[in-house]
């Protein structure tokens, strides 16, 4: 059977740039730790490049990027691990950065935000080399990396350390997938847990927030209030929108609720979203659905697609 189709070049192709080195920086034992991310990015035929060295698909401008930061509780994971289900933003026109960060055991807060921030700022400098617009940048993050997220959308000064500090690493929208934004409230909860032998710790450096903050239990409470975003609300925040699952039983929904309330106290109900997601738990598909997906694309086409975005 030989037919002839005519499939047209509506879709353009997406190349996924693996193992860029954006930072090397120090663990916790002085060790030398090379932090790297990987590229979704709609920049043209890649194949064709390297095999002949020309692209017949036509540039359409420099992409928005799109920071992705994963989650499980700030103890490391693959940083290409939600890369299936972040491809829809790919397929949107965004070029997605997958990026890995310090994890708890190799340092304590802020190294983590420390190094989100200097992926954004390793992105803007290289952003002519990956065809990237450095005037439009946003991050979105799941669990430990809602919490990063949400940091960012702070944008606040102070946490920017290391290499490529000629680019500023401000935000100008974010997305907070069910993050722990809270450290304080999710300290007072495992208190009475930690009392049941039953309970899978025992101690509070053993909890996830716990192995963030490290050093001594005694004032982690006390310290537990620089490490929640909730705490640094401020106007220079960019868009922020929130989504969190009603039956999550790892972070309740009520530290995301308690997050939009303060946001809305301190005038800012007009750069700020909450999404409670019905039968939602931690991080489960309803999250990953068609309408939560095009939800998540809608906020950042507002903020990041068109229009001046300022720095």
């Amino acid at each position: 059977m030989r037919r002839i189709i005519d499939p047209g070049k509506e879709r353009r192709s997406i190349n996924f740039l693996d193992n860029i080195r954006y930072s090397q920086v120090r663990d916790l034992q002085g060790e030398p730790v090379d932090l790297m991310l990987s590229l979704m990015v709609q920049n043209g035929n890649s194949e064709m490049r390297l095999a002949s060295g020309r692209d017949d698909e036509v540039s359409t401008g420099l992409q928005p990027v799109i920071v992705w930061i994963n989650g499980a509780g700030w103890r490391a994971c693959d940083k290409n691990l939600m890369s299936a289900e972040m491809e829809f933003l790919a397929e949107a026109g965004y070029a997605v950065a997958f990026i890995q960060y310090r994890n708890s055991s190799q340092g304590h807060f802020p190294a983590q935000l420390v190094d989100v921030k200097t992926a954004i700022r390793f992105l803007r400098t290289h952003a002519e080399a990956y065809h990237l617009d450095p005037k439009r940048i946003g991050t979105i993050g799941r669990s430990a990396g809602g919490h990063l997220s949400a940091f960012c959308a702070m944008n606040l000064p102070g946490y920017d350390q290391g290499e490529w500090l000629q680019q500023g690493s401000e935000v100008q929208a974010a997305i907070d997938l069910f993050g722990p934004v809270d450290i304080t409230a999710l300290y007072d909860l495992n208190q009475p847990k930690l009392k049941d032998p039953s309970y899978r710790w025992h101690r509070e450096s053993e909890t996830h927030e716990g192995a963030l903050l490290g050093g001594d239990e005694a004032t982690m409470r006390e310290r537990s209030f620089a490490a929640s975003p909730v705490r640094f609300i401020n106007k220079g925040m960019c868009p922020l929108a929130i989504l969190h699952g009603d039956q999550d039983v790892l972070v309740p929904s009520s530290v995301s609720e308690d997050f939009y309330r303060r946001l809305v106290e301190a005038g800012l109900e007009g750069r700020s979203e909450l999404y409670i997601l019905k039968n939602a738990g931690h991080g489960t598909r309803e999250f990953f659905q068609q309408s939560t997906k095009s939800l998540i694309v809608a906020f950042f086409d507002e903020h990041l697609a068109g229009g001046e975005a300022c720095l």
